[in-house]
């Protein structure tokens, strides 16, 4: 049984000013994809050289408190052998985990999707944690429209969730508890944030149920934007207004950290939105970031697969970085974007 000290160090690890989450938890299908953008085959080497780079970007430890990892990352190593968890602890970044098995359709729901990967999950986290992993990471995901989620989906997503996080728990290891609003569709700001709060309302009913410490997890939430084929989109300052008040509705404030994901985002949009909610005024959470795509974009294309680039490709993802620390203190400004590093 985890102790409450094992838990803390891991939050306190991981919870600190100016620094967030690196996502670099891409399925398969989600890396070939990737890749293809930069005309680069989806083989193992080719993630592992990928991976290894953003792993070993000098000072990246400044403003990444964690990385979560694809299970087949734990086993990789860098060109000089050093297994790929302990790169990331020698600069100062806590590993973690993606423990979902990916999503499937929710039956008798038409258009509701629930996550898998329940089974076997208790051991599949010893043998992480044996590995480097002190945190793991599950993924919900609510299509929306003018009907959906469902009442279902909402709340069999809240509960495999609320499983996965006091499993986590219960073997030492912090849980990310990722309920993902996705952007896709026409939908306006109004009903992102009534899904959004009736989400995270039934999340929190069932993390309560299963008697999840919230001082020992992470919420990974989606912003409240409008969906990104709605005619009118927001300003940072509207979606950061929107989102705080559905936050503060509801999610504890027991909660340390939330770790905003950039769920289709632009990289600038999504540190422009972070800063504007860093400039909302003093918030019961830290307010920080835990992006995929939105720090990795730009060192992604940078790479284009070839060894010279990496240096290149590095200096991409830092600048990246540095700008969202700068976001998850209400530091940043656009003219940072060009500006030298």
């Amino acid at each position: 049984m985890a102790t409450p000290d094992e838990l803390q160090a891991t939050i306190d690890a991981l919870v600190q000013k100016g620094k967030g989450v690196l996502a670099a938890d891409e399925s398969g299908p989600t890396i070939a994809k990737r890749f293809k953008t930069i005309g680069v085959e989806s083989t193992e080497e080719n993630r592992r050289a990928y991976r290894s780079l953003l792993l070993a970007t000098p000072d990246l430890g400044r403003y990444i408190s964690g990385v979560i990892l694809y299970e087949e990352t734990l086993n990789h190593r860098a060109d000089d052998g050093e297994p790929l968890p302990q790169l990331a602890v020698r600069q100062g970044i806590v590993p973690g985990i993606k423990v979902d098995a990916g999503k499937i359709p929710l039956a008798l729901a038409p258009g509701d999707e629930i996550t898998q990967g329940l089974d076997g999950l208790a051991e599949r986290l010893k043998g992480y944690k044996q590995q480097g992993a002190r945190f793991a990471k599950w993924r919900a995901v609510y299509n929306v429209s003018d009907t959906l989620p469902s009442r279902a989906a909402i709340e069999a997503n809240a509960e495999a969730l609320a499983r996965y996080a006091a499993v986590s728990q219960e073997q030492g290891m912090v849980p990310i508890v990722e309920p993902e609003v996705l952007i896709d569709g026409d939908h306006t700001l109004a009903r992102c944030a009534e899904v959004t709060q009736a989400v995270l309302h039934e999340v929190f009913r069932a993390l309560t149920r299963h008697r999840v410490a919230f001082e020992h997890m992470l919420l990974k939430p989606s912003m409240v934007v409008p969906g990104k084929a709605n005619a009118l989109q927001a300003t940072p300052e509207e979606v950061a207004s929107e989102t705080i008040r559905v936050l503060r509705r509801a999610v504890p404030a027991a909660v340390p950290s939330i770790n905003f994901l950039s769920g289709g985002q632009s990289p600038v949009e999504a540190t422009a939105n972070l800063d504007a909610l860093n400039r909302q005024g003093l918030q019961p959470w830290q307010l920080s970031f835990s992006y995929g795509r939105a720090l990795q974009e730009p060192a992604l294309h940078a790479w284009c697969g070839r060894p010279a680039n990496v240096r290149q490709a590095q200096e991409a993802l830092l600048k990246r970085a540095r700008l969202n620390g700068a976001a998850s203190v209400g530091a940043y400004g656009a003219d940072m974007e060009n500006a030298g590093d």
